[in-house]
């Protein structure tokens, strides 16, 4: 599965002055990072994990969201 289809949202949280970065799909994928650059590493690597996860007990792994132009 390329982690490169999915979506993947980034927001700056001022209270704790992270990047917060999730995947709408995947409503339980969040992590987070102190750079934006940070963030993004973070969460493409918890997204390889949790597709890695779902691969390895035979879950469905929901579609990517395709947005029209």
């Amino acid at each position: 599965m390329n982690t490169n289809h999915y979506s993947i949202t980034i927001q700056w949280d001022p209270r704790d002055n992270i990047y917060v970065a999730s995947v709408p799909e995947l409503p339980r994928v969040r992590t987070h990072g102190d750079t934006y650059q940070e963030a993004v590493e973070n969460i493409l690597e918890v997204l390889e994990m949790w597709i890695e996860d779902a691969q390895k007990h035979g879950e469905t792994l929901p579609p990517p969201r395709i947005y029209a132009a």
